[in-house]
């Protein structure tokens, strides 16, 4: 089955774990893939894959944090599909420090990337998405904008942002047509977190009603429900993928 046969999707940061993850999974489910990352080799990897299994994508380099990158994404959009009619917002980054030692351009390079980024990419879209009345967006969030992290206070404020901006443009367009929803994964098996310590890994996932972690493709399998028309009265919502780590 196609469900997301009619979609052409953009998925920033899609070069590696759960950017690639849900690129393949949305190409598996029949929509023609844009597959941005900060990193040309790594989105050209993603793109031979889904190629591989006989989907349809293209790649295109960019840091979403940069208007002129964000225009370059799109344009190659167009010119390889048509317009964007599902935009994941999935690209980030993650850095720890303790907030008195916190620099003013790592915050600023957490909220840019995080939601400067976010809002480009979604600015870049929506004017097309609002003019055809239809279209999905899906912005990847966290948990730690939910409960925040030691460490993480940027990331965690970024991430929070996401969340905010998903509430209030959900008001906005929803009656235009256009769904907005938020994912706000917990502790996914990815390079990040598998480079973290065998006790750590342990402890946190005893934390958990689960036992376990999930895997980037838990996450792909719930962005892939909320572009689908199975999702049709989801606005506005974050779902959380997090094995009962976070309970709203």
């Amino acid at each position: 089955m196609t469900p997301l046969a009619d979609h052409v999707a953009v998925v920033t940061g899609a070069g590696n774990g759960i950017g690639a993850a849900i690129a393949r999974h949305l190409a598996g489910a029949g929509a023609r893939i844009v597959v941005n990352d900060l990193h040309a080799a790594a989105a050209e990897k993603v793109v031979s894959t889904i190629a591989a299994d006989g989907g349809v994508a293209t790649a295109v380099a960019g840091d979403v944090s940069a208007p002129e990158d964000v225009s370059r994404i799109f344009d190659c959009c167009v010119e390889a599909f048509g317009d964007c009619t599902l935009l994941v917002n999935n690209a980030g980054v993650v850095q720890q420090s303790l907030f008195e030692t916190l620099s003013v351009d790592d915050w600023d390079r957490m909220i840019a990337v995080h939601l400067r980024g976010t809002f480009l990419c979604t600015r870049a879209a929506i004017g097309p998405m609002l003019q055809r009345g239809d279209g999905v967006i899906v912005n990847i969030a966290s948990q730690l904008g939910q409960i925040g992290g030691v460490e993480l206070v940027h990331y965690s404020a970024a991430k929070a942002g996401i969340i905010g901006l998903t509430k209030a443009l959900a008001r906005e367009v929803g009656k235009r047509g256009v769904r907005v929803n938020a994912v706000a994964p917990g502790p996914i098996n990815t390079e990040l977190v598998r480079s973290l310590s065998d006790d750590w890994r342990r402890a946190k996932a005893e934390e958990l009603p689960l036992g376990h972690f999930g895997e980037p493709q838990d996450v792909a399998d719930t962005v892939a429900f909320l572009a689908s028309p199975a999702a049709r009265i989801y606005v506005g919502q974050t779902l959380g993928p997090n094995s009962g780590d976070v309970m709203l």
